[in-house]
C-alpha cells in the first residue's frame, strides 16, 4: 500500500477515502461537492467521511509544525514500531 494505494489491495471504502484525502491535502480549494461522489459510491458513511477529513487535518498540521519547528521525527524503523503498536492497542487517549 505505501508504494501505490492505487493498486494495492485495499478495501473500496478505504480506496475512495485516500483518493479524497489526497486531493483534499494537495488541492484542498479545488475540492467540491461531488468529490464525495466515490465515497458514497463505495459506501462511505457520513460519520466516516468527516472521521477521516478530521484525521487528514490533524496530520496535515503536525507535518507543517514539524517542518516549521524542525521537529525530531523518527526514521523508517520508528514508524514501522509505532504503526505496530497501534495496529496491537489502536489509537487511544
Amino acid at each position: 500500500m505505501l508504494a501505490n494505494w492505487r493498486t494495492a489491495p485495499l478495501d473500496p471504502k478505504l480506496r475512495a477515502a485516500l483518493g479524497f484525502l489526497e486531493k483534499l491535502t494537495l488541492a484542498p480549494t479545488e475540492v467540491r461537492p461531488a468529490d464525495l461522489a466515490p465515497l458514497r459510491a463505495a459506501g462511505v458513511s457520513d460519520e466516516a467521511v468527516e472521521d477521516a477529513i478530521q484525521a487528514c487535518v490533524l496530520f496535515n498540521i503536525y507535518d507543517r509544525l514539524a517542518d516549521a519547528m524542525k521537529w525530531y521525527l523518527p526514521g523508517a524503523d520508528g514508524y514501522t514500531a509505532s504503526g505496530r503498536s497501534l495496529m496491537k492497542r489502536g489509537y487511544r487517549l
